[in-house]
């Protein structure tokens, strides 16, 4: 009877061992899969899950998800050439609306230096306003396209972001001033160096200058900070927290921005981002701020 009882206890040892084998390899099948289907979705790859698990189960689950990958990249691919084809229809658009637009303005230069009645020179500076929208609509979809498709390399070099931001404003200076707006500057002594591309940033802050000139109820402060954060604030009473939020939304625009094209800031924040920066907007007490930041 004792021997018996031994050998039963024997034969549930094995079997328990041998279950708790099975659980083990299990798991690490399990692993396996998790780390390759990680790896899968972010990486472009044909490769598919291979598991070293002769488990029937595990190697259908590993089947299952290779069907699934596959059929993913199939949809990524069509996706990525669908997105090539519109960056490149927008491209060939843009750049063939300039030609005409460029006649269009030339013959409002001639009508305009011609003899014509009060009525017919209000109707002229409507088409010529509405040209000028149209052309800047143009060149800004153009750019946004150029920045997406990555056709621009970025040449990174080192920069000294103090410099371009004192050039940018010196630019704007008209435009700010013919808005009554006298910005309130805080740019330190001590160089901010930053490896970035200097007509990119240059982009960026005349984007983000030219807002301010569209959206701001009178001010402007711009800080360039020691770590190398810049900020631009200005007060806003037109906006709230929710267009703020789409402000970064390409073709986003606001009420009170009747020639804004809503490309601006995009532009502005892809090149950022392009450059391993970030940019962020927030709006608190009517205080619109756009922040930008590049690490050292």
């Amino acid at each position: 009877m004792e021997v018996g009882l031994w050998v039963l206890f024997g034969v549930m040892a094995v079997g328990i061992a041998a279950l708790f084998l099975k659980i083990l390899l299990l798991k690490k099948a399990l692993k396996e899969i998790e780390g390759a289907f990680a790896d899968r979705l972010v990486t472009d790859t044909n490769t598919l899950i291979d598991i070293s698990s002769g488990d029937s189960s595990v190697r259908n689950l590993a089947n299952a998800m290779n069907l699934q990958l596959r059929k993913l990249r199939a949809q990524r691919r069509r996706y990525q050439q669908g997105d090539r084809e519109l960056k490149n229809a927008v491209t060939n658009i843009s750049h063939d609306l300039r030609t005409p637009l460029t006649a269009i303005c030339g013959y409002l230069d001639l009508l305009e230096s011609e003899e014509k009645s009060e009525t017919v020179d209000q109707y002229l500076r409507i088409i010529r306003n509405r040209a000028q929208i149209l052309t800047l609509l143009t060149e800004e979809l153009f750019e946004y396209s150029i920045v997406l498709s990555g056709e621009r390399p970025l040449a990174k070099e080192p920069v000294v972001v103090n410099r371009v931001l004192e050039e940018s404003i010196a630019a704007f200076y008209t435009a700010l001033h013919s808005r009554g707006i006298e910005p309130q500057i805080t740019i330190p002594e001590k160089k901010i160096v930053r490896t970035l591309d200097p007509s990119a940033l240059a982009r960026v802050f005349s984007n983000l200058l030219n807002n301010a000139v569209r959206y701001s109820d009178g001010d402007l402060t711009i800080t360039l900070s020691d770590a190398g954060e810049i900020v631009f604030a200005n007060t806003a009473f037109g906006l709230d927290p929710v267009q703020v939020g789409k402000l970064f939304d390409r073709f986003y625009t606001v009420e009170t921005a009747r020639k804004s094209t809503g490309l601006g800031l995009a532009i502005a924040k892809t090149l950022t981002e392009q450059m391993d920066g970030t940019m962020s907007a927030q709006y608190e007490n009517h205080q619109l701020r756009i922040c930008i930041f590049f690490k050292a």
